[in-house]
């Protein structure tokens, strides 16, 4: 596989395909869950940012449209692998939306859905977050629910803040440029308790595609799929059907 695409088990022939998204500060291993809850329907291929894990050693990218360039042209190489759908959380979900945007380009060359997470719709998100020094970062991983413990290992921050900072530059460099809405229809998922997406804001999601979509909303913040994987992976099954991808 492109090392920009990691699987949690072996491919089978004529499953549906859900390509995942990490949040900012986060690597492809953060789908793990997910990707079992889904099996074996559904095979999950996540996407590894570069200036993380086996990629620690690769600058990371300025830019959401930079990195969905690449995974676009990545999942381009691979359209001999079927139809697929798009899943992306937080910083994730702007940037699988770019990807679409950039498949979308080429006929028949889009996914069949995409699934956007704990963020708010495009327009409402542009230029809307600061860059923060290291303390401010932390007390923003504190404010989303990240456990004291984790945030008193200070090896564990160490490692975690370059990248997370790169990540926030991403965020905060984002410019939602005016375009055609997606022929994919949008799946806009967030936590009851999320402060950073309100469900109304979820919502206008569904403006950017031609097709009619739905919200989804489950208990918890803006971590919530961890809580919910199971409940998140049935809603994803669910719409998959309906798309024509899952059977």
């Amino acid at each position: 596989m492109s090392t920009w695409l990691r699987r949690f088990g072996p491919p089978v022939e004529h499953r549906a395909r859900l390509v995942c998204f990490p949040h900012a500060g986060a690597a492809a291993d953060s789908y793990l869950d997910l990707a079992r809850a889904l099996a074996p329907e559904i095979d999950v291929d996540a996407v590894q940012y570069p200036g993380r894990q086996d990629r620690r050693d690769e600058e990371p990218l300025g830019t959401a449209g930079e990195i969905a360039d690449e995974v676009a042209a990545v999942l381009r190489a691979s359209g001999g692998d079927g139809p697929f759908a798009l899943f992306g959380h937080s910083m994730g979900a702007l940037i699988a939306y770019e990807t679409a945007r950039r498949l979308e380009r080429e006929p028949g060359g889009g996914p069949l859905r995409l699934f956007v997470s704990g963020q708010t719709a495009p327009r409402v998100h542009e230029r809307r977050t600061d860059l923060p020094g290291d303390d401010g970062l932390v007390d923003e991983l504190r404010r989303l629910g990240t456990s004291e413990a984790a945030l008193a290992d200070e090896a564990l921050l160490a490692m975690s803040l370059p990248v997370l900072r790169a990540d926030y530059r991403v965020l905060r460099s984002y410019a939602w440029a005016d375009g055609p809405p997606l022929r994919a229809g949008i799946t806009a998922l967030c936590g009851d308790a999320d402060p950073l997406t309100a469900t109304g804001d979820a919502e206008r999601w569904l403006q950017h595609s031609v097709i009619p979509g739905r919200t989804r909303t489950f208990p918890g913040g803006h971590f919530y799929l961890g809580e919910q994987v199971t409940e998140v992976a049935g809603a994803v099954r669910r719409d998959l059907l309906r798309a024509g991808l899952a059977g």
